[in-house]
């Protein structure tokens, strides 16, 4: 328990008083339940700011914050449609709004990815909470019906868009295949999740006996991963390197410093350099680069994001092939590594062809 999550749990509190406070009648009880609701709606904000401040962020606070936001607002809305003050459709929009989003948070973390907050849904809770606030004042102060109605337009308008843009900006979630699942147990003669491309490039190298190496940057070892899924790849696979910096680049893998402050580590030279380095370092037929801008910013460079650089080598030469991916962080790293599969299963190709005609 910590100062970010102790503020958490008394707005999870507040919310039976609030409850209480629009239900009973007394003096003064709309007054102190905007104000208990004002309250409360600050905590929202200072238990995120202090939580990633003091490096307080926790399981618990990852788990329990977006729970009671959602409760806190629903509650409300809910008591005042047994009101009669707030049309049930209303709160149907809302709630299947954060309902759908949810559901699109787990279905990508299901996939190793986290969605962060947008600035669309940032002002989607702005609003709501401004509109609840005047809904409970327009209570004892009748005359501000029409700045509340508007409020409460402008509320349901953002939760519509800010629902839409989030399905937009991340409909990679739904576009990734599933993964087949492997026999129960792991029995012999079970099949791992292997990439097809993976699959297709094993076949095209064990058929040619060759051997290959790879050098990673941005994907930080997601396409050796990928090779190495599939059964029997020692077979073919000698080894990678995950030059992530400058410093490994130019240590492991031979890459001039000259080219680094050159042209940036984003660069087709680098990428050249990489591939032949990987190559030369494990002694393989057939070695493959990536380095590229991932995301979500361009860490300090002009260059844009999804920027990225594969580099194959074998002994019919080195190519570089230069892409502009679009999706975040994580798309655009799967999107390199595949681009590299299928990369390397040509080139692959090209050698085996050359290996029968001679």
């Amino acid at each position: 328990m910590n100062l970010p999550n102790a503020l958490t749990l008394g707005r999870l509190a507040s919310i039976p008083l609030l409850m209480g406070l629009l239900l009973l009648r007394f003096p003064g009880h709309d007054q102190v339940a905007a104000g208990v609701f004002v309250l409360a709606s600050l905590t929202d904000t200072a238990d995120g700011q202090l939580a990633r401040r003091r490096n307080q962020v926790t399981e618990l606070g990852k788990f329990l914050d977006p729970f009671v936001d959602k409760l806190f607002i629903l509650s409300v809305l809910i008591v005042l449609v047994q009101e009669r003050q707030l049309s049930a459709w209303i709160v149907v929009v809302i709630f299947g709004r954060e309902l759908l989003i949810t559901v699109l948070r787990s279905v990508s973390a299901s996939q190793g990815r986290v969605i962060a907050a947008t600035p669309w849904g940032k002002t989607k809770t702005v609003t709501q909470v401004g509109a609840v606030l005047l809904l409970i004042l327009e209570r004892p102060y009748t005359f501000i019906t029409p700045a509340a109605e508007a409020a409460i337009a402008i509320a349901v308008v953002f939760t519509v868009v800010s629902g839409v843009d989030y399905l937009w900006r991340f409909r990679h979630v739904f576009e990734r295949p599933a993964a087949p699942l492997a026999a129960a147990g792991g029995s012999p003669g079970s099949e791992s999740p292997v990439d097809p491309l993976a699959r297709d490039l094993g076949v095209k190298l064990l058929q040619a006996g060759l051997k290959l190496a790879l050098a990673e940057s941005c994907t930080g070892g997601l396409v050796s991963a990928l090779v190495t899924d599939q059964p029997g790849s020692s077979a073919y696979f000698v080894g990678g390197v995950v030059a992530y910096s400058d410093a490994a680049k130019r240590d492991l893998l031979d890459v001039p410093e000259k080219l680094l402050e050159t042209h940036g580590a984003v660069s087709e030279p680098v990428a050249r350099a990489l591939a032949e380095g990987a190559r030369k370092r494990f002694g393989a037929d057939l070695a493959a680069s990536v380095t590229g801008v991932a995301g979500p910013g361009a860490e300090g460079t002009s260059k844009p994001v999804g920027l990225t650089f594969i580099g194959v080598a074998s002994r019919l030469g080195t190519g570089v092939t230069r892409f502009e991916f679009q999706g975040d962080r994580w798309r655009n790293r799967r999107q390199a590594a595949e681009e590299c599969l299928r990369l390397l299963a040509e080139e692959a190709t090209r050698l085996d062809a050359r290996t029968v005609v001679r």
